[in-house]
């Protein structure tokens, strides 16, 4: 880089970092302002004292709850994702099932738009009793995700080379040995890119969870969207659980950006 050039660059990625940062940065500072510095015009940035008493208010009217309930779908809902979606997308990147329309029919069905389709589920879980229960949430975010795994995963697997998978089954190896032993090893990233990408819509959706849930499972969207009255809005309490609800994601980004990073250079976009 050419020294008069790199200031000039330095300072544009710092004013589109900060541009990035602010709205989260803002929330940050909301989630410790009194209830008169967040309806003060102009508005206060930077609260007068830095008090935990909207964390532990946030938490105690469900946001501990809500983070429990997202924490069992989220995670349970990408398990299988991963562990279905590896075996159909290495089935449709090997033997080329369907032909080479099966896996764009499976990625539309990710396409629909989740309004159309919340009414009827809404029915069927009704008659089976589901209503209100994890199974019902974690199916339905299973039937959006599986398609996005699937076809994420079988552009990692046509980037592996077939040889070494007959490789291994001239050494003794079944095709489910290989998949196993070979084929999923070797595509580690693109699963850890997969598996976040699933956890991120599971852990941030809430059309689903408001209309399937009721109050035995209130994920922490629902929760948050419940702290809005209709005589008064927590605004603090909002923040303070939002910023909580935000930490589970940073951090596995922060953990996984290695591999996250290799896995979305991998072929992931490969049709």
């Amino acid at each position: 880089m050419k020294d008069h050039l790199r200031i000039p660059i330095f300072v544009g990625i710092f004013f589109l970092l900060a541009l990035a940062l602010s709205p989260f940065l803002w929330n940050f500072m909301t989630s410790f302002k009194d209830k008169g510095e967040y309806f003060t015009y102009p508005p206060v940035f930077i609260p007068r004292s830095f008090s935990g008493e909207h964390y532990l208010q946030g938490l105690k009217l469900g946001g501990s709850r809500g983070i429990r309930d997202s924490v069992i779908i989220a995670v349970t809902t990408t398990a299988l994702s991963i562990a279905l979606g590896s075996l159909a997308a290495y089935a449709l990147a090997r033997f080329r099932i369907g032909g080479e329309n099966l896996a764009f029919w499976i990625l539309s069905v990710r396409m629909m738009p989740p309004i159309a389709s919340v009414l009827p589920l809404f029915l069927f879980y009704r008659s089976l009793r589901w209503l209100d229960t994890y199974q019902a949430i974690i199916l339905t975010h299973l039937l959006m995700n599986l398609p996005f795994a699937v076809w994420m995963m079988k552009g990692f697997f046509e980037e592996l080379p077939v040889e070494l998978e007959e490789a291994a089954e001239v050494d003794g190896c079944g095709r489910l040995g290989a998949f196993l032993r070979i084929a999923l090893p070797l595509v580690a990233p693109g699963l850890v890119a997969t598996a976040l990408f699933c956890f991120m819509f599971s852990w941030n959706e809430f059309l689903f969870a408001l209309i399937l849930g009721r109050s035995r499972v209130v994920p922490v969207t629902v929760n948050i969207a419940g702290l809005i009255g209709g005589h008064e809005i927590l605004w603090a309490e909002i923040s303070a659980v939002s910023i909580v609800a935000s930490i589970p994601i940073i951090v596995i980004a922060i953990v996984l950006q290695r591999y996250l990073v290799r896995g979305l250079t991998l072929g992931a976009v490969k049709g």
